[in-house]
């Protein structure tokens, strides 16, 4: 009974230690498949994370179209209202451009008709002084009809000067001509071509006027000047002196050349930005222009044509008309200006 009961302790024993090891390695199999499907998904997780990373980026480049296109709208408002503005503007700055169009143009055609006043005065003022000189000459013609006439001995004395004046300013023409060639060189070397044409041009009016000189044939017996008395007084250098109409004709005339080849010159030297000296310039030098030789001495003419030449000279270089006036492309001194150089004192 003993026996027994030891077997079958025994065999219980050896049931259950059997049975615990096929439990134990069933275990055993059953965990390694589980392992094996968590590693796997492991595997796939990361799988994943990898794929959904690049794809960030991607969602945010996809986000900032968007947010351009949001933002765009405002962006192009901006830009209208922008080219709105600068129209606006344009148009602030035309009408503004018309408006100084308009008043330049006022101001020109002022300045037109203020010109065409002054004009009509100067014509005026010209046809007065013309009808004054022609009233004096015919006056003085009735004087000499009635016998105020010079005696035949003084008429010879005038003959005889007048005759010597023609003779010395023949000589002096040629001798001009010498420095006159001299001069132009010295203008080409600097490059002052204005004046260069200025002086051109003055010296084909001296030309003219010595071929004039040499054709002319002047009738002494008829001429009035030499049985005309004096009628006028004036004083230059310190000393008085007296000539009649014609030969206040021919001072007056010395005057008017004189300030018109002076604002030629002055005109030159501005456009040659030459510096401003009247004293430099050949006519000046020469002051010969308008004389014949006849009725006053050259001395004379010369004092009073360098006195308009240095008034029309500034006038010319500073572009404008303070002793002169333009009256189509002619210039002439102003009678004020005239009589005050001139300062002609009546003595009959």
């Amino acid at each position: 009974m003993r026996i027994n009961n030891l077997d079958k302790v025994l065999v219980a024993l050896v049931i259950s230690t059997l049975s615990s090891a096929g439990i134990s390695a069933a275990a055993e199999g059953q965990r390694e498949p589980w392992g094996d499907q968590k590693a796997q998904q492991r595997e796939h997780q990361e799988k994943a994370k990898e794929q959904k990373g690049p794809q960030k980026p991607q969602r945010q480049e996809r986000a900032q179209p968007q947010a351009q296109q949001l933002q765009k709208p405002p962006q192009q408002r901006v830009q209208q209202e922008r080219k709105q503005q600068e129209q606006r503007q344009k148009q602030i700055e035309q009408q503004r451009e018309q408006a100084k169009r308009k008043a330049d143009q006022d101001k020109r055609e002022e300045s037109a008709r203020q010109q065409q006043q002054g004009e009509r005065v100067q014509r005026q003022a010209e046809q007065n002084q013309q009808q004054q000189r022609v009233q004096q000459q015919r006056r003085e013609e009735q004087n000499s009809r009635q016998g105020e006439r010079l005696s035949q001995q003084r008429q010879r004395e005038l003959i005889r000067q007048q005759q010597q004046r023609v003779a010395q300013y023949r000589q002096h023409l040629e001798q001009e001509e010498r420095l006159a060639r001299e001069r132009e060189a010295v203008l080409q070397q600097q490059r002052r071509m204005a004046q260069y044409r200025f002086q051109q041009a003055y010296l084909e009016r001296l030309r003219q006027q010595q071929i004039h000189l040499r054709d002319h044939r002047f009738d002494y017996d008829r001429d009035p000047y030499f049985y005309s008395p004096s009628i006028y007084r004036y004083y230059r250098g310190g000393k008085y002196y007296e000539t009649n109409e014609y030969g206040a004709r021919i001072l007056r005339q010395a005057v008017n050349y004189g300030y018109e080849e002076g604002f030629r010159a002055g005109m030159a030297d501005r456009d040659d930005r030459w510096g401003f000296n009247y004293k430099d310039s050949y006519a000046y030098r020469d002051a010969n222009y308008g004389y014949s030789g006849y009725y006053v001495d050259r001395s004379d003419y010369n004092y009073y044509f360098r006195e308009g030449f240095r008034r029309g000279y500034e006038d010319g270089y500073y572009s404008r008309h303070q002793y002169g006036r333009n009256f189509n492309g002619s210039y002439s001194i102003l009678d004020a200006i005239l009589s005050q150089i001139l300062n002609f004192q009546s003595i009959r």
